[in-house]
């Protein structure tokens, strides 16, 4: 709309006003009556130009998920914007966010919290906004490096096998995982689980050790029998599995906790021969996700999804962030562009590399490089962890949790990766698209994504550079400019629909200030009677 039009409407619209209150006036000038008390009336003010929101966190941690003043709108400019969002280039749809309920994870909750104190930090990770809104999370199939002791779901004595899977249970997770999970599903029933193994039963494998050791040809039937057995044990104690991996890490022999080499051809031969079609008509459908290791080999997982055989069982490929850099999912995607993409393993930790902390890697590096390179989802490693970096059995010794759960107090602190992880999964909501925005350089890096819920637009962006950084967005009709503060992380949302509409304020100045000062529209309005005690109103009342 142009000035002179605004201006004319704006006159319009007070003339009409002016002309219904006299009009109205008119109607009452002979039952004009003098009360002794006026009445007042509350008016509801008419809304103001609708603004954009704005949560920001700085990496020296003075700001950490704080909301800022709206933003207001600049008029509508020819010249370019440094940020151009596109809503109707959509991409690929997105699950949500999360972190590992690992065994340790579990533990901490279970152990070192009393049930208050457990049932407040689930509600804060997994309820919805304004909590932390983590609707995915991954468990694992017997033990892994977190978890308190060595350990599969079907372990005999050396020297024995259990072909028939006779001995499996799930025993280990009785006390800690499967009531933790239970109690996240109470919370968010659409929690979204991705499971893994990090070893096959020692028997099955020709170590016959969980550290290490391939496994043996004559049980990979077996093998995929056990991970069904898995699904349909915990399907019974109420939770669903959302996808599923063949092997954690399968290329990686760690010397202190458990693991399987699991060569590509070998897992495509039993996703083929055995899992796949052991899932393929089960409902509600598990998917079945590839690789589930580190950026720096797509070879890996491209080699598996070139074997059509395999391929039609495989949803998604899983990735891992400690090596490489996220645009090998843009590789494997445009060479299977039906295929999904999912990080499920990153860690952050007490490491020389980030004592200058981990907001601004997480944010930029992982969820929303991660994102624009067709991430669906994205799951950090250990939900919570304790002071000492554990309990763990091997592994990592400096690895940290989305929270520290202090083992002796049970007091809870929230690390950079909990608001990295906050500033999409608080606004970003499950079913959201992301759609097109330009990238104008590589110190200040954008994601965008419009809510299927309610339409609304969210824009993450992270400034890397020590210095403030102007910077010009638009997204249709809406222009906006802000100044990025030192290496900083923000969130900006606002409703496409509603965004930059003009209101008339002096127009609804004028009406509240006649409404106020007159006697007769007040009775009017409160539909009083003579010697009737004055109450208050809204406008709303003369409806």
């Amino acid at each position: 709309m142009d000035e002179g039009e605004y201006i004319s409407r704006r006159m319009a619209v007070s003339s009409i006003v002016l002309l219904s209150l006299f009009a109205l006036a008119a109607l009452y000038v002979p039952r004009r009556e003098h009360f002794g008390v006026r009445a007042e009336v509350t008016v509801t003010p008419l809304p103001v130009t609708a603004g954009v929101k704005l949560w920001l966190s700085t990496a020296d941690r003075r700001l950490r998920l704080v909301q800022q003043p709206d933003i207001a709108l600049s008029a509508h400019e020819s010249s370019p914007a440094d940020v151009v969002i596109d809503i109707g280039k959509k991409y690929q749809s997105i699950v949500g966010f999360g972190a590992a309920l690992t065994d340790s994870s579990a533990w901490l909750l279970q152990n070192k919290l009393n049930y208050r104190q457990r049932s407040a930090l689930l509600h804060e990770l997994f309820g919805p906004p304004p909590n932390l809104n983590l609707n995915m999370t991954r468990l694992t199939i017997g033990a892994s490096d977190f978890s308190l002791q060595q350990y599969t779901l079907d372990d005999v004595p050396f020297g024995q096998t259990d072909p028939q899977l006779l001995h499996f249970n799930v025993a280990s997770n009785l006390r800690d995982v499967i009531p933790t999970v239970r109690e996240a599903l109470t919370v968010n029933p659409q929690l979204r689980i991705i499971a893994s193994p990090w070893s096959a039963p020692a028997w099955m494998k020709a170590s016959a050790n969980l550290i290490g050791g391939e496994l043996l040809p004559q049980f990979e039937s077996t093998y995929a029998t056990y991970l069904v057995k898995y699904l349909d044990t915990f399907r019974g104690y109420g939770i669903p599995i959302f996808a599923l991996t063949l092997q954690n890490e399968p290329g990686f022999v760690p010397l202190t906790y458990p693991s399987t080499e699991l060569p590509a051809a070998t897992r495509a031969r039993i996703i083929t021969q055995y899992l796949g079609p052991a899932l393929a008509n089960r409902k509600p459908k598990t998917l079945i996700l590839g690789w589930d290791h580190n950026w720096d080999e797509p070879e890996q997982p491209l080699s598996v999804l070139a074997d059509p055989d395999a391929s039609r069982y495989v949803d998604g490929i899983a990735w891992h962030c400690y090596r490489g850099i996220a645009s090998a999912q843009s590789e494997v995607h445009r060479a299977f562009p039906k295929k999904d993409a999912y990080i499920t393993e990153c860690s952050g930790g007490d490491w020389e590399a980030t004592k200058n902390g981990e907001l601004l890697w997480f944010a930029r590096d992982l969820l929303l490089a991660g994102i624009r390179h067709w991430a669906r989802g994205v799951v950090y490693w250990n939900l919570a962890l304790d002071e000492q970096h554990g309990p763990h059995f091997g592994g990592c010794d400096a690895c940290k949790g989305v929270v520290t759960i202090d083992s002796h107090t049970g007091e809870v602190s929230r690390n950079d990766e909990y608001y990295a992880f906050a500033h999409f999964s608080r606004f970003v909501l499950p079913g959201a698209f992301r759609v097109g925005s330009g990238d104008p350089d590589k110190g200040l890096a954008n994601v965008a994504f419009q809510n299927a819920s309610d339409g609304s637009v969210v824009l993450v962006m992270v400034n890397s550079k020590a210095e403030a950084r102007s910077v010009s967005v638009m997204q249709g009709e809406t222009r906006f400019q802000y100044t990025m503060p030192p290496q900083s992380v923000a969130t900006f949302v606002w409703d496409p629909e509603q965004v930059g509409k003009p209101v008339d304020t002096a127009s609804s100045s004028l009406i509240k200030s006649l409404l106020l000062k007159s006697p007769l529209i007040n009775s009017w309005l409160l539909k009083k009677t003579p010697g009737t005690p004055a109450t208050s109103g809204t406008v709303d009342d003369a409806k």
